[in-house]
């Protein structure tokens, strides 16, 4: 559709909500869109980083409360695409970096937050507006966020509905970086990279269990990364990686 754009180069996949009219606002259409890419990124062996971002200076507005859709199911309905979409983003089991300039307001910033790392340029806004606009939080955002800056934190955020800057949202732990923005798309691009030529299956075990670790003991943990290591280690990427040391290479790992 043409209000997502996707693009494939060198194992890295970037998605691209392009509503710039509407500072990339998600509609009906939309969510179903990202849900069906989201899974399609998970299933494609080719696509081992994945760069979500807006295009025309903003990362997303939110949900486009505009109507334009002739859907005529049930407003549940239409919401379930809310957390079918969190869900399937947060199911991608590629590392997901969220390029962010402009706005991420509302929905859009809980889709940010759904990545595993977030890049902001210095002019990236942020706000959990829901409040303002009568509602409550929705895409993940009561999930994720007390688990990312702590209970009261958010709150703060969820009850208040502020607007962060780009500073104060690195400076709580929403962002993992802040870069001029005309640097954004050079150090989002390397970072990719960097996700893309590494060993996909210790990188995806990697994430699943940094996923899960706040979930269970640390007894249970400790059983995973013994169980994920010893994966690793009957791999060819794991032999890819031994061999390159030795010989003081990069390594070259192929998702074996």
């Amino acid at each position: 559709m043409d209000s997502i754009i996707v693009e494939r180069a060198d194992g890295i996949v970037t998605v691209t909500l392009n509503q710039p009219a509407k500072k990339n606002a998600i509609n009906f259409e939309m969510w179903g869109g990202l849900v069906e890419i989201f899974r399609e990124v998970s299933q494609n062996p080719d696509d081992r980083a994945m760069i979500l971002t807006g295009a025309g200076g903003n990362f997303c507005s939110g949900a486009d409360l505009t109507g334009g859709s002739d859907d005529q199911r049930h407003q549940l309905d239409r919401m379930q695409y809310f957390g079918y979409t969190a869900l399937a983003l947060h199911e991608v089991p590629k590392p997901v970096v969220a390029k962010v300039d402009g706005v991420a307001i509302g929905a859009g910033l809980n889709l940010a937050l759904g990545c595993d790392l977030i890049v902001a340029s210095d002019r990236a806004r942020f706000s959990e507006i829901f409040a303002q606009r009568g509602l409550s939080v929705d895409m993940g955002g009561s999930w994720v966020l007390p688990r990312l800056i702590g209970l009261h934190k958010a709150k703060e955020m969820l009850l208040l509905a502020e607007i962060l800057d780009a500073k104060e949202a690195e400076r709580i732990g929403i962002v993992n970086r802040v870069v001029p923005q005309g640097e954004l798309d050079e150090f989002v691009k390397a970072w990719a990279m960097r996700l893309a030529t590494g060993p996909p299956l210790a990188l995806q075990m990697t994430k699943r269990m940094a996923n899960s670790g706040l979930q269970m003991s640390l007894s249970e943990m400790l059983h995973w990364e013994a169980m994920a290591q010893t994966v690793n280690g009957s791999t060819k990427d794991g032999a890819e990686a031994m061999k390159a040391f030795v010989e003081k290479r990069p390594p070259e790992f192929k998702g074996r």
